[in-house]
């Protein structure tokens, strides 16, 4: 079979785009890389021309010549969770109407070194990281980038360069003092096997131990979590539910499984069982029982996080602003 000649079409130029839209080349370049230096009319002629010519720019060359590549780096550990799913939306809306593209890379919950140096090696003007527990060599290529790095979902004493997240760990203790003050005095907990949902169950234990209580089990689970994880390690539990136990779950998925199990097995919630998740996932209300969970605002983490790499690509200075603190809440429901 003969191959086909390749095509002697002459590519369509930023000038052939100008032209058709009354414009500067310049303006196009505007259009293209920094919309929000370009009148909406403007705008929407350019845009115009490009999609009647079929123009596509050359972002690579663009951003060797000016150093910026319009293009933001996020590595997140999944997009399976709700509370994942939502952050990454409302960043990369944020992003995109600022005329950023992201570039999304699921980290898992393992070790995100390989991914860190994959990413910086293809120059994004910024990068959102989630957590704030890095290895040596991870904290030494962020730090080293010379971009500006947001970490969200965790906290530390030296971040990086700007930070959006919570402390675990105060997750647990509020849960397990919620528990104690509704008179319980028998706890459980499970939890998956990632660092953050170790500290919430840290944090969880460590608070039992303070208010005298009788921690029956603690087990750890496989990240990232399931609803068939939460049946199977509520399985486990069922025999030493003699009497009224409080269980944290580190994340809905493993509260609903165990919920759901409960059920199955005769286990009355909460007068037997009392249930508490985290993430707020829309499962948790639409359940029957509708079960007790941690809420924390996913959508407005990726938003602030968003908003910070802005000013910072907009050329402000590092700001004690750029580290806050997210607030979360115990949404009660029946399950408690």
């Amino acid at each position: 079979m003969p191959i086909p000649a390749r095509s002697t079409r002459v590519s369509v130029k930023i000038t052939d785009v100008a032209a058709a839209a009354g414009v500067a080349p310049m303006t196009v370049s505007r259009v293209i890389n920094t919309p929000d230096r370009v009148s909406p009319e403007t705008a929407i002629r350019v845009k115009a021309a490009i999609a009647k010519l079929g123009y596509v720019p050359n972002l690579i060359a663009g951003g060797l010549s000016s150093r910026r590549s319009r293009m933001v780096a996020a590595i997140v550990p999944t997009i399976a969770h709700p509370m994942f799913a939502g952050l990454v939306q409302a960043f990369t809306d944020a992003l995109r109407q600022a005329g950023y593209e992201v570039m999304l890379s699921l980290s898992g919950y393992g070790d995100d070194e390989a991914q860190v140096r994959a990413l910086l090696g293809r120059r994004p003007d910024g990068l959102l990281i989630t957590g704030a527990s890095h290895s040596k060599v991870t904290a030494q290529m962020l730090t080293e980038a010379q971009i500006p790095v947001v970490e969200i979902w965790d906290v530390a004493a030296q971040p990086i360069d700007m930070l959006v997240g919570f402390d675990h760990g105060e997750v647990g203790a509020a849960v397990a003092t919620f528990f104690h003050a509704k008179g319980h005095d028998r706890f459980a907990v499970f939890s998956a096997g990632d660092s953050r949902a170790l500290a919430r169950r840290r944090g969880f234990t460590e608070a039992v131990r303070r208010f005298g209580g009788e921690l029956i089990a603690d087990p750890v689970l496989p990240a990232p979590s399931t609803i068939m994880e939460g049946r199977a390690a509520l399985r486990d539990l069922a025999p030493k539910l003699d009497r009224r136990t409080a269980l944290l779950c580190s994340s809905d998925l493993l509260a609903f499984g165990a919920i759901t199990e409960a059920r199955v097995l005769g286990i009355a919630v909460p007068e037997r069982l009392a249930v508490c998740g985290f993430g707020n996932f829309e499962l948790s209300a639409a359940n029957d029982p509708a079960f007790t969970t941690v809420n924390v605002e996913g959508a407005e983490t990726g938003r602030t996080a968003a908003a910070f790499l802005l000013r910072r690509l907009a050329g402000a200075p590092p700001a004690k602003q750029d580290r806050v603190h997210v607030p979360f809440r115990i949404v009660e429901r029946d399950s408690t």
